[in-house]
């Protein structure tokens, strides 16, 4: 966990939607920092994908820290991501052409990010990691890094069907009313689920199985209460949306358990 007070500022952050930094702490650790409203779900979701066996970097949310060497000092709460020598990026990837299309984990990846209402499923949010895994071996790792547009609701504004490259038009993002105000699945009809998501990757979504969906629930299931609420502390949620998020959630997913029940 980053601990000191003050960063150098190394670089300005060029890609995504939110300002960012590339900092350097006094230990020399590498850390790239994120700005703005994706900060605090892009913690919690990525605490909660770890949580249940995805593999996530290590992510935080700093409420107070200083830049030197760059723009004004005083700097407002970012998440930090921590960079590692040993981590290398090799690659991006897409969820419609990868090697795990078709598996119960995939699928269960999709499912959660539909519950945790993460929209902005694109590539360029989506790395492979090379990883050193000891006596000169290395693995590959598949990950979905940036979850900032997530903890909000997911919509499909008609201009999108004309431009679906104006991606970010379609949802909010660390939004608990519109969190709230989003159910998760609607209507089981035989092996189909029918989501409640409005999207650009409708395909995508609606390839998720009754069965996969029970798979999901058999991972959530594994999390106590205190580790829900743990994941959004994380994010630097106050106690009250810590509890509101959770509620919704369990909510969410007693309603689903529920239609399948009622189908069975």
């Amino acid at each position: 966990m980053p601990r000191a007070r003050t960063y150098r500022f190394l670089a300005h952050k060029t890609a995504g939607t939110n300002k960012g930094y590339d900092v350097r702490d006094a230990q020399g650790r590498l850390w790239a920092v994120k700005l703005g409203n994706e900060a605090q779900p892009e913690v919690a979701v990525s605490r909660i994908l770890w949580a249940i066996g995805f593999h996530q970097p290590p992510v935080y949310y700093i409420k107070h820290w200083q830049l030197s060497g760059g723009d004004t000092q005083e700097q407002p709460p970012a998440r930090f991501r921590a960079e590692f020598g040993s981590h290398e990026v090799a690659g991006e990837w897409s969820w419609y052409d990868n090697p795990f299309i078709g598996s119960r984990p995939f699928s269960a990846l999709v499912a959660v990010n539909v519950l945790l209402n993460n929209w902005d499923l694109k590539t360029s949010n989506n790395k492979i990691y090379t990883v050193a895994a000891g006596h000169g071996k290395t693995e590959r790792r598949y990950v979905v890094r940036d979850l900032g547009a997530s903890l909000g609701k997911a919509r499909q504004p008609r201009l999108l069907t004309w431009f679906p490259f104006m991606r970010q038009m379609q949802g909010s993002k660390n939004d608990l009313e519109d969190f709230e105000a989003r159910g998760f699945v609607r209507a089981i009809d035989g092996e189909t689920v029918e989501f409640d998501y409005r999207g650009l990757d409708s395909n995508l979504v609606n390839s998720v199985a009754v069965d996969d969906l029970r798979w999901t629930f058999t991972l959530l299931s594994r999390l106590s209460q205190k580790q829900w609420l743990d994941a959004f502390r994380a994010g630097g949620y106050s106690a009250d949306e810590c509890e509101r998020y959770v509620k919704k959630i369990r909510e969410k997913l007693a309603h689903a358990r529920s239609l399948i029940e009622r189908r069975s």
